[in-house]
């Protein structure tokens, strides 16, 4: 694994505007940064009595899910929603490819729609860059997850998370906790970790759960948990991901709660204010105690909030991009007729 898979040129147009999201890989610390500021001033919105803003009224945002997810796809339609977008659901993964239907043959499918923007969500790696790559220049492409590769705009919202509970990146100690090796979630925090400045990443797990090349990303990488979680501000919990594992990598269950598994006495190893994160959902009693996932240390509720902000944010500067881009375009083209 590298952390150098993302095409810069494809996700930014040629002013350097967000165009499609399919990586954190690539983008700058001020293109993060202006992310979540702009997450910042949508979460205004949502405690509105009329929660809309009309950023993109008139537009059509198609999510396509190739793979379940009821809180990414949820949080999607709501974010669209708000900013008064007409909203298509697709659940692709229970029609058209079961039917033999290719990932090219839904692509030209879901264009005749006429659809202004694609979230995307599949099992497998690239497929999102596959669709950018291909579909026709006026649609922006969201990932919303591909594979073990990417899933960016959860990588945002747990920074916007941290960012305001914790203030900034420049002084903390992160922690990454559990199954990395199937983690599309661990690597885009990774990525925006290290572009936003936070000098100290640890990622903590069995040897069986973590991939190699971590040390390209800047972490610091932990097999014993009690020493990786001292002194740590913020701790980000994973799912174990049982159905993307293959052969004996856990002995079961029980065991990687015994070695692995967030509890308060674990927690009381971290700083007092620390912060626990989880991208749900959450096995409890695999990945972390009941007490610990409810407790006043836990922010993964406050997740979910930020989460319908940040795609907000993302939505709203991808369809700008395009639309800059189609003016560029549009101007070029008539500058070389005179």
């Amino acid at each position: 694994m590298t952390p150098n898979d993302a095409k810069r040129p494809l996700q930014l147009n040629d002013q350097g505007q967000l165009r499609h999201f399919l990586s954190l890989d690539g983008l700058s610390r001020e293109l993060l940064t202006e992310i979540l500021d702009t997450a910042d001033s949508f979460l205004e919105v949502g405690t509105r009595a009329v929660k809309k803003v009309p950023l993109l009224r008139g537009k059509t945002v198609c999510n396509v899910f190739f793979e379940n997810s009821t809180r990414t796809r949820t949080t999607f339609e709501m974010a669209a929603q708000r900013l008064s977008a007409d909203v298509i659901t697709l659940n692709v993964s229970t029609s058209s490819t079961s039917k033999g239907e290719t990932l090219f043959d839904t692509l030209r499918n879901l264009e005749a729609m006429a659809a202004d923007m694609f979230v995307i969500r599949h099992a497998d790696s690239g497929a999102a860059h596959f669709i950018a790559e291909h579909v026709c220049p006026d649609v922006a492409v969201i990932n919303g997850g591909d594979g073990r590769h990417a899933h960016p705009t959860q990588g945002m919202l747990d920074m916007l998370t941290i960012r305001r509970h914790k203030g900034g990146f420049e002084n903390l100690s992160v922690a990454i906790v559990g199954d990395i090796l199937h983690s599309r979630v661990a690597r885009s925090d990774m990525l925006a970790l290290r572009t936003l400045g936070c000098p100290d990443i640890r990622v903590i797990g069995p040897k069986t759960l973590l991939p190699t090349g971590l040390e390209q990303y800047g972490v610091r990488v932990f097999h014993d948990l009690a020493e990786g979680l001292r002194d740590v501000d913020v701790v980000i919990m994973l799912r174990l991901q049982r159905e993307r594992m293959q052969g004996g990598l856990l002995p079961s269950q029980g065991e990687f709660y015994r070695l692995y598994g967030l509890s308060t006495a674990r927690l009381a190893l971290a700083r007092p204010d620390a912060i626990v994160m989880h991208p749900g959902p959450i096995n409890r009693g695999v990945e972390i105690e009941s007490a610990v996932a409810d407790g006043a240390q836990s922010v993964i509720l406050n997740q979910v909030t930020y989460g319908i902000a940040v795609r907000m944010a993302v939505l709203s500067m991808a369809m700008s991009g395009q639309t800059a881009q189609r003016q560029l375009t549009s101007e070029s083209a008539s500058e070389e007729e005179i």
